[in-house]
């Protein structure tokens, strides 16, 4: 029998290693990642094991008599390790609704991790969500490059690159995140009045703990920012978490050299480049304009799906 445990501060080690190890976890799983915002969110993140063996994990938090695969994360459900089998799995969420409802927890409400940031495949939680009849609630539309094939721009892409190369701008590691992020703020209120989900200092921070993890890239014209980019980086994946770009690079097209030089350049090591979503509205909506400018680099879609479960 699947035993579960929650988690807290004595199992960070634990916990951390096995997010490492794991055959679908990333840096977002880490602790001292998850834990930046703890004040945000009452986490309720859970421990499995199996013949006295840790065999999965997942991180949560609570709200409302509700369990969340974190809310404060991108992505995230169970996370596992190499040996997990589908008929574990199907253990591990019987250990799951258990718990739940020895909680009084009313639903899950579950994140998955889209493939591209599997390192094997690792869909065994689909499975055991089907069988036990969760309800796909939300769908999103997330834009990624596959960099194992020939990048193919669009015809207007390459257009307006060729448009570009008078200004000759040079892309640079940056380590200004309080300047990248008044641009992304002053672009988000400006056109979609909205607010990053990080604050400058957050992304500092986040930055020294996971340095070879998270990177920011900008074109300056003198002192001006013009564009920049800041990049979440796993195994297989390059990530544009925030993408930045003043009026004047907006109409000049330094963000489209910044982005290019990042899928040719930077990353073409990588297996996928991503855009991130371009839904809103819980999926129901499409960003149309925005979709189609992802597209324009050569991005199709890789859906993220969330599931809720009642107990």
């Amino acid at each position: 029998m699947v035993t579960v445990v929650r988690y807290s501060a004595r199992y960070k080690s634990e916990w951390d290693a096995f997010i490492k190890a794991s055959k679908n976890g990333t840096f977002l799983f880490m602790r001292d990642y998850m834990e930046y915002h703890a004040d945000r969110f009452e986490d309720h993140s859970l421990l499995f094991y199996y013949k006295d063996k840790l065999v999965a994990v997942l991180p949560a938090n609570t709200t409302n008599n509700e369990l969340h695969s974190h809310a404060g994360l991108s992505y995230g459900g169970v996370i596992s390790g190499h040996k997990m089998k589908a008929s574990l799995m199907l253990q591990v969420f019987d250990a799951l609704i258990r718990y739940s409802r020895e909680q009084h927890f009313k639903s899950l409400y579950y994140k998955t991790i889209p493939h591209i940031y599997h390192q094997v495949p690792a869909e065994e939680d689909l499975y055991a969500l089907f069988r036990y009849g969760a309800v796909l609630y939300r769908r999103d539309v997330n834009s990624v490059v596959d960099l194992g094939q020939p990048v193919r721009y669009s015809k207007d892409r390459r257009w307006r690159l060729s448009q570009c190369k008078s200004h000759e701008w040079e892309v640079k590691r940056s380590e200004d995140y309080a300047e990248f992020m008044q641009l992304v703020t002053t672009q988000l209120e400006s056109r979609h009045k909205l607010q990053p989900v990080h604050t400058a200092a957050e992304v500092e921070k986040l930055a020294q703990f996971f340095p070879k993890d998270i990177s920011l890239y900008i074109i300056k014209q003198e002192s001006e920012l013009l564009a920049g980019a800041l990049v979440y980086e796993t195994a297989g994946v390059a990530h544009c978490q925030y993408i930045g770009a003043s009026e004047r690079a907006q109409e000049q097209g330094a963000a489209h050299v910044l982005i290019d030089h990042l899928i040719n350049k930077v990353y073409p090591h990588k297996k996928y480049f991503s855009f991130g979503i371009s839904t809103e509205q819980q999926g129901l909506y499409l960003n149309e304009g925005l979709a189609s400018y992802k597209e324009s680099y050569g991005a199709r879609t890789v859906v993220h799906d969330f599931y809720r479960l009642d107990f």
